[in-house]
């Protein structure tokens, strides 16, 4: 990407930390895997972006207050078009489609992203490997029961994901993505065996614990 510097700066310095209070999987390795997965998405399909937005609306995208996650994406999109440094930087236009873009990034959304950045925003949020997406749905259903016992949660993490990437998943995506496509054979693929996805799901997780 080819953006601003005196913009990167300030959002390296002032916007990235909020990322510090995020639990695990939130925190800024979380928007540095979400700007890969965007410049990929945009190289591949060719797409005419504005670097200095797209970046920006990633930036901003998965700020939460007190790790609240419900809302959050409004939350995030507020504090965006509410940023002093942002209402100077951009036109009241461009910051009314960013705050749009992170407004509509959920995977869960009934309806398509308004407008181009929040389409490659929310395509660009998916796991795009079975090892990343069964760690992340641990994690998640962690954060949300913390009593919950490692099997209760594989199965939660079973039932959840054959929601989201099953053939009628709700998932969706917006661009030709070769990545993501790979990734729903392999995720497809191992939901088909309950039993096979959480030994492979136990076997990440053990891993995991034992690097942590």
């Amino acid at each position: 990407m080819s953006v601003n510097k005196k913009l990167k700066n300030y959002i390296e310095k002032e916007i990235m930390p909020f990322y510090d209070d995020n639990y695990i999987g939130d925190g800024r390795d979380r928007v540095k895997y979400v700007l890969e997965r965007s410049k990929h998405i945009v190289k591949e399909n060719k797409l005419e972006v504005d670097d200095n937005i797209l970046f920006t609306v990633i930036s901003y995208h998965d700020i939460r207050k007190n790790n609240v996650e419900v809302g959050h994406e409004l939350t995030s999109a507020e504090i965006m078009y509410e940023d002093k440094f942002i209402k100077d930087f951009f036109s009241e236009e461009e910051r009314i489609t960013m705050k749009e873009a992170i407004e509509d990034q959920r995977a869960n959304n009934k309806d398509e992203p308004r407008n181009i950045y929040g389409k490659i925003l929310s395509s660009a949020s998916r796991n795009s490997s079975v090892e990343q997406c069964l760690k992340r749905s641990y994690l998640y259903g962690k954060k949300k029961d913390p009593v919950a016992s490692d099997e209760e949660l594989f199965e939660r993490a079973y039932e959840a994901l054959n929601k989201k990437f099953g053939i009628d998943g709700y998932a969706k995506f917006y661009f030709k993505d070769s990545v993501y496509e790979q990734f729903l054979v392999d995720i497809r693929e191992l939901l088909k065996n309950k039993e096979i996805f959480i030994k492979t799901q136990r076997e990440y997780i053990n891993k995991m614990k034992i690097c942590n």
